[in-house]
């Protein structure tokens, strides 16, 4: 197959009709399928069963320090889940708070207290214009928690080794960029991990505005998919070089490990910022679900237990992500019309088409009963500059329906391309 922009305009008519009765065939079918949303499938939560038969009596649910978990008390998390999460992320277990199910919730609130309360300066709700680093593609929710608070939201274009720090210096230097969100490892959507240039330029940053934040986003640290993973370059490690550590607020939790729904998460920070952080926390609340804490560190037990746990998810989640990659492969190579990344270990797989086609994408797809992540999701204020980026989340479809739905997807990328080339 010839590249699409050399064919003719009766070659390109010609594939319209085929391309057309294909789509209409799909439509026929009467599909009713989803990549829209990062979703563990029932198998992978299968795999965490056994946390919840943890407990076998009441005399089971002290904490090493005897702690009773079912009571009130011990407010930035159990001794052996703050050692847990303390070893997954990399950091001394003093500087942990474990909270609840969602990092976002961490994220969220974070932010706003930043906003009321400030982090080393003025709250940022009384400085005026604030404003937010957000490497694109990204992650939808944090630009939902940014927007909410009115945080005004400036692109930074991620390449093929993380964000483009040369843009990010320069942006630094204007006080009212207050941080940046990043997904650090298997990025959202990209898959990309961040090179040790870049985890070294982040710690070396010299923001103007002292109260500047890095939210390193880590919900992907152990979740790789083959037998390399990605390394990434511990930032509490590089930043004690740089003497930025307090520029770093650190997040994941067990929503992909364990329970998507049911799960632990947690923080990472400096001494100062875990002193900050916990004493709102006393005004805001007593303590997060203990018991859950106690469940997660008996069954995992250390990182070897998660890593361990993470080869089971990783035997599910290959097979369809090689379902996509490949069939993305089969239909696109050499037409042009479409680039994609391979990651190797996340949640999704992000597929750039012909500019100005990926609406038209998301509209074909969903009238014939393919449900994709909404078009433009991936940029601040649902905008994609390029209308080019479409999300791909293999992990909640069987393999079965990942090939059927990736089929269709090829059928509607190839039909907009052509009615674009068409309308030149």
């Amino acid at each position: 197959m010839a590249e699409y922009k050399n064919l003719s305009k009766e070659e390109l008519l010609s594939l319209r009709s085929e391309l057309e009765k294909q789509y209409e065939e799909f439509k026929k079918l009467g599909l009713q399928l989803d990549m829209s949303r990062g979703k563990p499938n029932k198998a992978q939560l299968d795999l965490s069963s056994a946390i919840l038969d943890v407990f076998n009596s009441t005399s089971d649910v002290k904490s090493v320090d005897g702690t009773d978990t079912r009571n009130y008390g011990i407010l930035t998390g159990i001794p052996e889940a703050k050692e847990l999460f303390g070893e997954l992320m990399g950091v001394p277990a003093k500087n942990t708070i474990i909270f609840g199910t969602a990092s976002l919730t961490i994220m969220y609130d974070y932010i706003s207290q930043c906003m009321m309360f400030g982090c080393g300066d003025e709250p940022w709700i009384k400085q005026g214009n604030v404003k937010f680093l957000c490497p694109v593609p990204g992650y939808d929710r944090h630009f939902s928690i940014l927007q909410h608070f009115g945080i005004e939201m400036i692109n930074v274009k991620m390449n093929d080794d993380g964000p483009d720090m040369d843009s990010i210096e320069e942006l630094v230097k204007d006080s009212s960029v207050k941080g940046i969100f990043c997904v650090p490892k298997y990025s959202n959507p990209d898959g990309i991990t961040f090179s040790d240039e870049v985890v070294r330029r982040f710690a070396a940053l010299k923001p103007h505005a002292k109260d500047f934040r890095v939210i390193w986003d880590n919900a992907y640290l152990v979740h790789g998919i083959n037998d390399t993973p990605d390394e990434l370059l511990n930032i509490f490690d590089v930043a004690k070089e740089y003497g930025s550590e307090d520029m770093f607020i650190e997040v994941c939790s067990t929503s992909k490990i364990s329970f998507a729904g049911a799960g632990v998460s947690a923080l990472a920070a400096s001494d100062a910022n875990i002193k900050a952080i916990q004493s709102r926390m006393t005004v805001q609340t007593i303590s997060h679900d203990k018991m859950n804490q106690l469940r997660h560190a008996r069954y995992f037990k250390n990182l070897d237990g998660i890593k361990e746990h993470m080869k089971k998810h990783a035997a599910i989640l290959k097979p369809k992500f090689d379902t996509v990659t490949e069939g993305l492969t089969k239909a696109f190579e050499g037409t042009g019309i479409a680039r994609w990344n391979n990651p190797n270990g996340g949640y999704f797989v992000s597929l750039f088409v012909m500019n100005g086609c990926a609406k038209r994408v998301g509209e074909l797809c969903k009238e014939a009963g393919l449900t994709l992540t909404t078009v433009g999701a991936t940029y601040p204020y649902g905008i994609d500059p390029d209308d080019s980026n479409i999300r791909i989340a293999p992990s909640f479809p069987d393999v079965d329906e990942l090939k059927k739905a990736v089929e269709l997807l090829a059928v509607c990328v190839k039909l907009a391309a052509v009615e674009k080339l068409l309308d030149k």
